[in-house]
């Protein structure tokens, strides 16, 4: 069964995660997509371990962890951008190209000619898709943007750790580069968005998509919680700003979630916990009431959930629709049951091990689901491939461009 982008092609000049987290999600939906790489190391993201892929000895190879999560079902090609050369390869695949998406700096690509003026010279259709720090204007638009720096500027970390006055309190970045995940997210939408427009129009656009904008769009309630308020919001540990109780709390033999989020969930809670007059004090009545005395209530349950382990709760308060559930690791994440049962983890051929594990897409559809064909490329895998394919080069053609160290 064909996927949904089986008709889509993608030429991705990106490194490290936003970019080719776009692309890989497009690849995943049917898309073929081009992975453009330097002749020499390729993607950063190639040398970003340990840990790497380990080959049928046991040895690591070239292919790092993280250069695995994000490459799936893409073909990888060699070209120096730096000579005309390799700069007219580009622009003769991009003019047969639907999408482009790049991430380097403002400007990077308009030095060798492979800006969307240029682009979009050759081919008016594409869809050309730029992906910054801080976009392609404004006083910071040549700065170079990296996750962990944009999640401080763009207001994260200022709502992420514990709160001040506790052990650790301080601002915190999330465990995974967050931004870089939104921002890749955003730039198949958009892409998305461009392609279906282009299909009435008849032409493409540029898309200017900044790190910095989508962490600020990504704030959600919490920018909210500032523009009606006019405070900012503070740091509150794993506790809600606006829901109570949804927290974590400590329990006999570990910690455990309770997002309790109505009020008769709330009351369902106090009579498993054995306090059903809880649900009757008016410092706890209404959810109102509970973010007003959040402290004093939580202090009350964590008192309480410290007397049995968390499984006892969790079974407990699951029987009568209370959400609750156990701070996993990655490693039992992975052995949940239900994690288990939707696929999320699998397996795919790969030539240096023989298999590699991969983390399932979650996009679930029915007549067009997400296929795995190819597992993430070597550097320079399919570079004769695409070239004989898109281009028609010859066999001697691209030997010659080997030889000019061009691919």
């Amino acid at each position: 069964m064909a996927g949904a982008l089986s008709h889509i092609r993608v030429l991705e000049l990106s490194r490290v995660l936003a970019g080719p987290w776009a692309c890989q999600l497009l690849a995943d939906l049917g898309a073929e997509v081009i992975k453009v790489e330097r002749p020499t190391g390729g993607d950063d993201t190639r040398a970003w371990g340990p840990p790497y892929l380990r080959d049928a000895q046991g040895r690591d190879t070239t292919e790092s962890a993280y250069y695995l999560s994000t490459n799936r079902n893409k073909k990888s090609i060699t070209v120096d951008l730096t000579k005309p050369e390799g700069q007219e390869i580009v622009r003769q695949l991009a003019a047969k190209a639907d999408v482009l998406i790049e991430n380097f700096k403002v400007g990077g690509l308009g030095q060798y000619g492979l800006a969307y003026n240029h682009i979009n010279a050759v081919n008016p259709r594409i869809i050309y898709c730029s992906i910054t720090g801080f976009g392609q204007d404004g006083p910071y638009s040549s700065r170079a943007g990296y996750d962990f720096l944009v999640q401080g500027m763009g207001g994260l970390m200022s709502i992420t750790g514990e709160r001040d006055d506790q052990p650790g309190g301080g601002p915190q970045k999330v465990g995974v580069a967050l931004t870089d995940i939104l921002t890749g997210m955003y730039a198949a939408v958009g892409v998305l968005a461009a392609l279906a427009s282009r299909d009435v129009t008849g032409v493409g656009q540029h898309i200017d998509l900044a790190l910095l904008d989508v962490q600020v769009a990504c704030l959600a309630n919490q920018n909210m919680n500032y523009l009606i308020s006019g405070r900012s919001p503070q740091r509150l540990g794993n506790a809600h700003p606006n829901i109570v109780p949804y927290q974590a709390f400590p329990t006999a033999d570990g910690n455990m979630i309770l997002a309790v989020g109505n009020d008769s969930q709330f009351t369902a809670f106090c009579k498993v916990v054995g306090n059903a007059q809880w649900a009757d004090d008016e410092r706890f009545r209404t959810n109102d009431a509970r973010v007003r005395f959040r402290d004093t209530l939580a202090g009350m349950i964590r008192d309480v959930l410290r007397t049995r382990p968390t499984e006892e709760w969790i079974d407990a308060l699951e029987a009568v629709g209370v959400p609750c559930g156990p701070i996993n690791n990655i490693e039992q994440v992975f052995q949940d049951t239900q994690v288990k049962h939707r696929g999320m983890r699998f397996e795919m051929p790969h030539p240096l091990s023989g298999w590699v594990p991969m983390v399932a897409n979650p996009l679930r559809l029915s007549a067009t689901p997400v296929q795995y064909d190819d597992p993430p490329p070597l550097l320079g895998q399919h570079t004769a491939e695409v070239l004989k394919s898109w281009l028609r080069r010859s066999d001697e053609e691209i030997q010659s461009l080997r030889d000019m160290k061009i691919l």
